[in-house]
């Protein structure tokens, strides 16, 4: 066989099989948590489902008073309007999920329910609602939540993917590993599009970066300038704080890699056709915000206190929400065991200070600039309503900022070798099985909690006793579930974080369609061979030498 060139092949460093098989298991862990958290015991839950129901059967708005905290009223199934009292047991860690009356699958007749999601933007529900079309009772509102979690861990796998193939991905892919936390797949397995903005914003971020780092070579790259303006589109339609999102995920990057690529983008046709879409996305976000004053249906109880002042004291109070980041879960009324924020403060701290620690002075601008928005965003925008609502912010509410923060680090950090030897993959082996384990404390301490209450009086036994109420296949199913499929999880990070990247595509003469050359063309050719420009970090072992070692460069196939 005789080479003609080596070229290389724009895929992911962790294999072709890296982005189906984390679909899977992002998809295996919200379905899970979905069937795990009793109905309506995520916070605002009831309302969203309302909404959700109200919107696919085509009543986008329904009727308000217009007054500030008016509830909209909509028509939909009874057993739809009866949902807000399945949350009987919220605000107390002591009350379990049994208090919640049977939901009436029979009821399916349109009442009027009322909703204070009624003026938000109706993208969000008709991607989730469906199926209350042609189902009912509790299967109906699981089927709406398993929909939301499998939307929401399809954005999610992109972005890993996305992490994947930047030309330097072990440090970013493992920025999106941390960016993971509890509280990000509770609210995947939930109706709330809290979740969609949370996705919607790392996947607009990631593949950006992956578009910006290639724009010598577009074509190789054209899913991920797809997913560019499909995750734009659909982040500026979710809440009406995720047009603040979208900018800082699009500011960002062109921090980190100037404008330039940004220029080169705009005169490539799908480019530009995707910038159009993000823009069609943003202002029609914008005319629904603007219309239906998106931001009236908000209750609260009003302070009387000045917004300088309510601004202040949120400043004083900034690193309290910092626990909502990892998990606060239920209505604020489930904080997480000590470990598992002592786990995760631990692996966000790391990766901010390695953003901080960052090479490139252009990309600790791009940290800072974050940070000092996670700082500053929460106190001006409480401010803003401290006289009409009170007291509203939970730090979920900024979830999206935060793992934009742990993503910018984990990019701006990537110029740095990632260790491979054996100790850096022992460490990496035990922190992956910290990070499973903390999972699995979150998600069974939250059964617990649901099962048979917070009472100190009741230990982990009890919940093999005690249990007065069981979700769907009994939570012994669904835990045992969770650690296989967490299991599964670190092993393929493992995999793509430490197995050696694979060699770069070979093409000879006959593959190109080529008469194969002479031996003497042989030899001359040889010193042209070109390899890609980036290898990964050196790795131990016998693929460290050599063109095992090198990483394939996406996108160098050209336009």
């Amino acid at each position: 066989m005789n080479v003609l060139h080596r070229r290389v092949r724009p895929r992911s460093f962790a294999g072709r099989l890296f982005l189906p098989l984390t679909f899977l298991v992002l998809a295996a862990l919200s379905t899970l948590w979905a069937l795990a958290s009793p109905l309506m015991a995520v916070p605002d839950e009831p309302a969203h489902a309302i909404k959700a129901a109200s919107v696919v059967r085509g009543e986008l708005l329904g009727v308000s008073g217009g007054e500030q905290g008016d509830r909209a009223t909509v028509q939909v199934p009874g057993y739809i309007a009866d949902l807000p009292a399945q949350a009987c047991h919220a605000y107390d860690g002591s009350i379990t999920a049994d208090c919640a009356p049977v939901v009436d699958a029979d009821d399916t007749a349109l009442t009027a329910a009322e909703t204070s999601a009624g003026n938000y933007n109706p993208m969000y529900y008709f991607l989730v609602g469906w199926p209350s079309l042609f189902m009912s009772g509790a299967p109906a509102v699981y089927a709406m939540r398993i929909v939301s979690g499998l939307i929401g861990a399809a954005f999610l796998a992109v972005s890993l993917g996305a992490a994947a193939r930047l030309r330097r991905p072990r440090w970013p892919v493992a920025a999106a590993i941390v960016s993971l936390t509890p509280m990000v797949l509770f609210l995947n397995g939930s109706i709330n599009p809290n979740a969609l903005e949370i996705v919607t914003t790392a996947a607009l971020f990631l593949n950006l970066c992956v578009v910006f780092e290639n724009t010598t070579a577009l074509k190789s790259v054209r899913t991920n300038i797809v997913l560019v303006g499909l995750s734009g589109a659909v982040l500026a339609n979710t809440r009406s704080l995720s047009l603040v999102w979208l900018a800082m995920a699009v500011l960002v990057p062109l921090m980190m890699y100037g404008f330039k690529p940004l220029l080169t983008v705009l005169k490539n046709r799908l480019g530009l056709a995707m910038t159009a879409v993000i823009g069609v996305g943003c202002v029609l976000g914008l005319l629904w915000v603007l219309q239906a004053d998106s931001l009236k249906s908000l209750t609260g109880r009003p302070v009387d206190i000045s917004r300088l002042d309510a601004a202040q004291i949120m400043l004083d109070r900034s690193f309290n929400y910092v626990s909502g980041y990892i998990g606060y879960m239920g209505w604020l009324d489930t904080p997480l065991p000590m470990g598992v924020y002592i786990f995760w403060h631990a692996a966000m701290g790391a990766v901010v200070l390695m953003g901080l620690a960052a090479p490139k002075l252009r990309d600790r601008l791009a940290v800072l600039l974050l940070i000092a928005a996670a700082l500053a965003l929460p106190p001006i925008l409480q401010g803003q309503v401290i006289q009409q609502l009170g007291w509203i912010w939970q730090g979920r509410y900024l979830l999206a900022v935060i793992v934009l923060l742990l993503l910018a680090c984990g990019v701006a950090f990537r110029e740095v070798a990632f260790p491979t030897g054996d100790v850096a993959r022992r460490a990496g082996r035990w922190l992956l099985a910290g990070a499973a384990a903390a999972h699995l404390y979150a998600f069974l301490y939250v059964l617990r909690r649901y099962t048979v209450g917070l009472e100190e009086t009741i230990r982990w036994p009890g919940m093999l006793e005690e249990s007065v109420w069981q979700p769907p296949f009994t939570w012994q199913v669904l835990g045992t579930l969770y650690f296989l499929v967490l299991a599964a999880g670190a092993v393929l990070a493992y995999r793509a974080l430490f197995q050696p990247a694979s060699q770069p595509l070979v093409t000879t003469a006959e593959d190109a369609g080529a008469p194969s050359p002479t031996p003497e063309k042989q030899t001359a050719s040889a010193p042209e061979t070109s390899v890609p420009e980036n290898p990964v970090p050196a790795v131990s072992g016998p693929a460290a030498s050599g063109a095992a070692a090198r990483h394939r460069q996406p996108g160098a196939e050209g336009k």
